[in-house]
């Protein structure tokens, strides 16, 4: 017998890392009627943009007093969304509540950022929290399926670019890496690495001008795609205009995404930024 999820309810904590997700998905929770309430993680959310939002500051690793204050903002619901820099342990603030769980924290620690993710969710869990992920609680800030710029992926190579980067993706979900690589004509010209996706268009960008990548412009894609065995409640690929920018920059005819599995950060900025960049954007079928 299958467990019926409880609904969502308010306030929503949202466990703040930085750029503009956290935001649209403040905003995206308002529009429904839902108080959101950011706990800002100290040296990754942006100071400026969340003083206009209900908001505590928070510090990595202090389970047992952040635990304490999403219970003092009624907060069940929580949601891990923004960029952030994996720590190393040693950097890791601790308190009694994770000095306890060390054991566990280090073992979470020797795998991945999802493997990560996953551990420390479970340790909040056990505190009394649902831990969230964005279909659940911002729907509507989900890539949809097929296209959504003017430009279409309609032609056979660009189809089979895309196959073959969810391919390579599919075949290093095991080793928890990067979500995203890039195709042209055929050739896995780049996957994405630690530094992320902003990078791995300008090494494209660097490649073509060093005249490593002899394709013509406005040939090859960038495929993004959430890992095989990813909790898709956190890290889910995002979309935003600095992408677009970078794409355009690497001389490539678009972005292929996953649908319902990929964030669209500023959805209508995007497309425009898209149309106007001459660059496709589609989702991809779950």
């Amino acid at each position: 017998m299958n467990e019926t999820v409880p609904p969502i309810s308010s306030p929503v904590g949202l466990i703040a890392g930085g750029g503009t997700l956290p935001f649209a998905i403040a905003d995206s929770l308002i529009a429904r009627g839902i108080v959101p309430v950011i706990f800002g993680l100290k040296g990754f959310c942006d100071p400026e943009r969340v003083k206009t939002y209900r908001h505590h500051w928070i510090a990595v690793g202090q389970l047992g007093k952040n635990g304490r204050l999403f219970s003092s903002e009624n907060c069940r619901d929580l949601v891990f969304i923004g960029g952030l820099v994996r720590p190393a342990i040693s950097e890791v603030r601790l308190d009694w509540t994770t000095l306890r769980a060390i054991p566990e924290i280090v073992r979470a620690f020797r795998g991945g950022d999802n493997h990560l993710l996953s551990h420390v969710a479970r340790l909040i869990e056990r505190q009394g929290f649902r831990m969230r992920g964005v279909a659940e609680v911002a729907p509507d800030l989900l890539m949809p399926e097929g296209s959504i710029t003017r430009r279409k992926a309609d032609d056979e190579q660009t189809r089979a670019d895309v196959a073959k980067g969810r391919g390579v993706l599919r075949a290093l979900s095991p080793f928890d890496t990067g979500q995203a690589a890039v195709v042209i004509d055929g050739h896995v010209v780049a996957v994405e690495d630690i530094e992320g996706t902003d990078a791995l268009l300008a090494r494209v960008a660097r490649l073509r001008i060093a005249g490593r990548v002899r394709a013509r412009p406005g040939r090859g894609v960038l495929v993004k795609a959430p890992k095989t065995t990813q909790d898709l409640r956190f890290d889910l690929p995002a979309l935003g205009v600095k992408t677009v920018e970078g794409v355009a920059a690497a001389q490539l005819a678009g972005i292929a995404i996953v649908a319902g599995q990929t964030i669209l950060a500023e959805p209508q900025a995007l497309v425009e930024a898209a149309d106007k960049a001459d660059v496709f954007v589609i989702g991809m079928p779950a």
